[in-house]
């Protein structure tokens, strides 16, 4: 696997934005991890697909172990499954190319950041075969490693001792992945044409 020069871990942002999730997984004591279902909705974005919004909200009643009408008697579940769509597309289509995978930061134990990547990666992996099916088989050669590399990481262990060392790989790993969800989001979806400016008459 080639990795990247590592980046700098998740943002403040988006360590607020995995706590916020991560809390209302714990309200609803979700068995599912956030990370798997921010993985999720990237892979099916990535691999060119998209959704309803009340097919959005079913999924994630579905990864939070909910019926669906729990939304109509959680206002913030309701407002949770509404805006984390949209959030995920534009994160993901966004011209800086900032996006992030939804992880937690250093404050927590290396064992645990590690467990969120593998799962967000398994979902990432789940979310691209909804959305591509078959034709991932007719991905140019170097997706068709990336994804083998991402099957790869999404084996391994999550129990590693903590060291300078291996949360450095950590942090490479990571990296990898995120540029490997962007590559793919390239790949499969048409780049957003700017609005045209109307002619101004003189």
């Amino acid at each position: 696997m080639s990795l990247s020069d590592a980046s700098a871990a998740p943002n403040i942002e988006i360590s607020a934005e995995f706590e916020r999730w991560a809390n209302v997984f714990l309200a609803h004591k979700a068995f599912s991890h956030p990370s798997e279902l921010h993985g999720v909705l990237c892979g099916r974005f990535a691999a060119g697909g998209r959704m309803q919004e009340d097919e959005c909200a079913t999924m994630v009643c579905e990864h939070i172990g909910l019926a669906s009408t729990a939304l109509e008697e959680s206002p913030e579940l309701r407002v949770f499954a509404a805006g984390i769509y949209q959030q995920a597309l534009a994160q993901l289509s966004s011209m800086d190319m900032s996006f992030q995978p939804l992880l937690p930061d250093d404050d927590y134990a290396l064992e645990q950041r590690l467990e969120s990547l593998i799962s967000w990666v398994r979902g990432f992996l789940a979310g691209m075969a909804l959305a591509a099916g078959e034709s991932l088989g007719e991905a140019p050669e170097e997706i068709r490693e990336l994804m083998e590399d991402m099957v790869a990481i999404s084996q391994l262990s999550d129990e590693e001792d903590a060291s300078e060392e291996n949360d450095q790989q950590l942090v490479e790993i990571t990296e990898y992945v995120r540029l490997g969800a962007l590559a793919v989001f390239t790949e499969f979806n048409e780049p957003e044409q700017p609005a045209k400016t109307p002619p101004t008459l003189h």
